[in-house]
């Protein structure tokens, strides 16, 4: 049986993104078009519905986002030729195995990471390593979930500049928290302009999707290092039903 539609899916509105900015043949270039033209949506704190107590439901809102939604919308409509195409992407990159469960949603998002990398040609880390640093935390921060270790590496702040040297447009952001209990606190996407990084992000302070200055986010924002992937090129022609 097919699965029933997201109610907040709008469909027009995914056909004309694509109609934009679809034109671009890299996955760096979509995903650089389509989080463009995606800035200025109103940020929207718990947009996904599920807990421990409440059944799961698959949203998929392309007019409102928090960091993670932005994210995973612009990534999925960069590696969709179709509306179908596009919803399957965005669950398999939620939940393990693209199942909708709560307790299969990649909460954390070390997990949304390694997940995915794990699957075929859809995005690999990057790092430095004479730069990076190894991390143990006890991740405790969703309630209903069970604790679990997690090791993962990342980047200092203040080493950056290394990592700088291997990164391109298109490339996703995560940024490490200070908390014992909690691996990512914030992420966005790089864009490479004016001989600078730009970090595109849904900003909750800002109250929506923001481009700003990289090196401006790190001065304001306490952290323990960063995280960067990026997207890979697709091996096999795109997933699709109907457009």
């Amino acid at each position: 049986m097919k699965e029933t539609q997201p109610p907040d899916l709008g469909r027009r509105r995914v056909r004309q993104l694509r109609a934009a900015a679809n034109v671009h043949r890299s996955v760096a270039a979509r995903v650089e078009a389509f989080s463009a033209l995606l800035l200025g949506a109103p940020y929207a704190a718990h947009g996904l519905t599920g807990s421990a107590d409440v059944p799961e439901a698959f949203t998929a809102a392309v007019d409102r986002f928090d960091c993670v939604t932005y994210v995973e919308t612009v990534l999925s409509l960069a590696r969709a030729s179709t509306v179908d195409g596009f919803l399957d992407e965005l669950r398999q990159l939620r939940y393990d195995g693209g199942r909708v469960e709560w307790k299969r949603r990649n909460h954390y998002m070390t997990s949304w990471i390694s997940r995915n990398a794990a699957r075929a040609d859809v995005l690999r880390p990057l790092s430095d390593a004479s730069a990076a640093v190894l991390k143990e935390r006890r991740l405790d921060a969703v309630p209903g979930l069970p604790a679990r270790q997690a090791r993962f590496s990342c980047v200092p702040k203040g080493k950056l500049k290394r990592l700088e040297l291997f990164l391109r447009t298109g490339d996703l952001v995560f940024f490490v928290s200070t908390r014992a209990d909690l691996d990512v606190f914030h992420c966005g996407l790089l864009v490479r302009s004016e001989g600078q990084w730009k970090l595109r992000h849904a900003s909750r302070s800002n109250g929506k999707v923001v481009e700003e200055e990289l090196a401006r986010f790190l001065a304001a924002n306490r952290m323990s290092g960063v995280v960067a992937v990026r997207p890979l090129e697709r091996a096999a022609a795109p997933r699709g039903g109907r457009a």
